[in-house]
């Protein structure tokens, strides 16, 4: 008689591969959010009635891509911190193609732009004509104000020596 064979466990400790593989919580990339914010956010916020979506697709976040059951759900989600790193990661703009040609030598670094995320308006203001801005931040590119406070370093540093 033989020994029995005890049974090898593979996975046994794959939790995070697993949560990869899980499809049911996906949500949408940046990228696909900031076209949507782009071409399609007054549509998105004024969807048609939809019975198999939650709230019956009246109430959507176009920055989460997320759908909420009532006014108040989604008001709350708005002062949440979820919606608020959202926004904070949608201020720089997608990574593209053009940009990964630069990195790859094919052209000069740019640095990646800057824009100014606003929440949401609602829908009686959608209504009244308000739409979701996508503004780009002017930065001032002058190096002067690093320079002058590099100087007084340098003057206590002599003052030290003598």
């Amino acid at each position: 008689m033989g020994m029995v064979q005890k049974r090898k466990k593979m996975h046994y400790g794959d939790t995070h591969l697993q949560r990869r593989w899980r499809v049911r919580n996906r949500r949408r990339d940046l990228d696909q959010i900031d076209d949507d914010l782009r071409t399609r956010s007054g549509e998105l916020i004024n969807q048609n009635v939809d019975l198999d979506k939650p709230g019956f697709a009246q109430f959507y976040c176009v920055h989460c891509a997320k759908y909420f059951i009532d006014d108040t759900a989604m008001q709350a989600h708005f002062r949440t911190k979820v919606h608020k790193r959202r926004l904070k990661a949608l201020e720089t703009e997608p990574y593209s193609i053009e940009e990964s040609e630069r990195a790859a030598g094919k052209g000069s670094f740019q640095k990646a732009k800057k824009r100014v995320m606003e929440t949401q308006p609602t829908k009686e203001e959608v209504v009244a004509g308000k739409r979701i801005k996508v503004e780009e931040v002017a930065e001032d590119v002058s190096e002067e104000p690093s320079t002058s406070k590099a100087t007084p370093r340098r003057k206590k540093a002599e003052k030290m020596e003598t």
